[in-house]
């Protein structure tokens, strides 16, 4: 079980940090990512991050903005959003990607677990 926590309500220009915490299983042992879905669109790619938590991948509009980290002691995966823009506002989620060659977990495909998400809005 994922479940992401942390979303809320923020002005534009402000910050959040999400979190993705599990439960029965070892997130050290999987690469993560973080997504997110606004109103009628579809899901997109928002960031990667591999086992060890030395590679990390984002997507073009994120970049610069978020930073992907991971506590692999603590079983967690953050999200850290840094000078938002009310176009980030979606439903983020986290998910985790086993192991197995050719996976392009970093392209934000090859995803087995996902969690439940948590909403962000940003006011402008």
């Amino acid at each position: 079980q994922l479940q992401a926590y942390g979303g809320g309500l923020v002005q534009a220009g402000g910050s959040l940090r999400l979190s993705c915490a599990a439960s029965g299983r070892t997130l050290s042992s999987y690469a993560m990512g973080w997504f997110r879905q606004a109103p009628g669109k579809e899901r997109e790619f928002v960031a990667a991050i591999n086992w060890g938590g030395d590679s990390t991948y984002y997507a073009d509009s994120v970049k610069g903005r978020f930073t992907i980290s991971r506590d692999n002691a603590k079983n967690t995966v953050y999200l850290q959003m840094n000078s938002l823009k009310p176009e980030d506002t979606a439903v983020y989620y986290c998910a985790a990607s086993r192991p197995s060659y050719g996976s392009k977990w970093y392209q934000g495909y090859d995803y087995d677990y996902w969690g439940q998400g948590t909403q962000v809005t940003v006011s402008s």
